[in-house]
């Protein structure tokens, strides 16, 4: 059982490091100030954040994709998703990516959830959206991304999940958050 506390569990920066910084990420070591007063470092990776789209279309289907991924050398099953910019609006980027990379518009979006994938190392979020009633008008992929789209079944994708064919997180939950919505349980 969950008990009620009324403990300060906030740490306090006492000083911020970059460590390294790329194009896309950055590596912060930082020290802190624990609530028992003792000193700690913590290293953690700052993320610009990301859009995940669950593409449905009018016979319920699932407009998914097959990307290779260098970090582990092999082609994953995704939903639709991409970076947020700068001051860009999640649901602006949510709309880009989608048109970008699958070549649909949705003339209806629906606000999901926000999710933290890595919140023991990293302060990326990934924001969830519902498109709907989606019209094809053609792809246009980003110089350097190489994707195939494709069609799937919620009751397939879900299969997937359960054999390993999908093991992507940021995928696994945008189906199963799907499957509740639709079954009325949300």
């Amino acid at each position: 059982m969950l008990k009620s506390s009324s403990s300060d569990f906030r740490e306090e920066q006492i000083s911020s490091q970059l460590a390294f910084e790329g194009r896309l990420l950055k590596v912060y070591l930082d020290q802190v100030k624990l609530p028992d007063g003792k000193l700690a470092l913590r290293e953690y990776v700052a993320h610009p954040g990301g859009v995940v789209i669950i593409p449905l279309l009018e016979n319920g289907d699932l407009v998914l994709e097959r990307q290779y991924r260098y970090p582990l050398s092999q082609d994953f099953y995704e939903l639709p998703a991409g970076k947020i910019n700068p001051n860009e609006d999640p649901l602006l980027c949510a709309q880009r990516e989608l048109l970008e990379e699958t070549g649909y518009i949705a003339a209806n979006w629906f606000y999901l959830a926000t999710l933290h994938p890595c919140i023991s190392y990293s302060n990326e979020k990934l924001v969830y959206y519902l498109a709907k009633e989606l019209t094809f008008k053609g792809a246009c992929l980003d110089d350097g991304e190489n994707l195939e789209t494709f069609v799937l079944t919620l009751k397939k994708s879900l299969e997937w999940i359960r054999t390993g064919k999908i093991t992507d997180t940021k995928t696994i939950s945008g189906i199963f958050w799907l499957e509740k919505l639709l079954r009325g349980d949300w």
